[in-house]
């Protein structure tokens, strides 16, 4: 019979348990989700992060490149790093503001379309194998779920006066 001795932090701190955290469990959800989709990305030399990017201007349409970063949650120095590339592989566009020239629109180009379009089957397929294997009303519920968590806490996050810069508009319905 094998008696686990409490840890430090279990004896001591009052909080819940490390697998118990919710920022945990959302990172551990994710990492098991992205690991589904990953290959595919790799194989057409796109990072997650740059996927991210071609996504949202795919549909949501061109935008000034802080409402990109805001959307594609990456930091404008990351973001600034991971458009040239994006530029010199002709995936997406940046133009210039007419009304101030130090701030610019991204935009999709065609290329990056043409690369969207071929991983759509793949990763249509991805969902489909995860709505069979989770359940596709559960997959739903915890869509809107997290929807909701997302709202309630941005709301939370507003009360609290945290990080006002950063905080998150409700995302439009798609």
């Amino acid at each position: 019979m094998s008696s686990k001795r409490p840890t430090l932090a279990q004896r001591s701190l009052p909080m819940r348990p490390f697998s118990e955290s919710l920022p945990m469990a959302l990172l551990r959800a994710r990492e098991a989700v992205m690991l589904l989709f990953r290959p595919d990305l790799r194989s057409r030399g796109v990072t997650e992060q740059q996927w991210r990017i071609l996504r949202a201007l795919a549909h949501q349409g061109p935008m000034e490149v802080t409402e990109l970063a805001e959307t594609t949650f990456l930091l404008a120095p990351s973001l600034s790093r991971i458009l040239p590339d994006l530029e010199r592989r002709r995936l997406v566009g940046r133009r210039p503001v007419d009304t101030d020239l130090r701030r610019s629109v991204v935009s999709l180009q065609a290329e990056g379309l043409r690369l969207i379009a071929e991983h759509a089957p793949y990763s249509e397929q991805m969902y489909a194998r995860i709505a069979k294997r989770f359940g596709t009303e559960k997959l739903v519920e915890l869509l809107e779920l997290l929807h909701e968590l997302e709202t309630s806490l941005g709301e939370l996050a507003g009360e609290l006066e945290l990080n006002p810069a950063r905080a998150r508009k409700p995302r439009p319905s798609q």
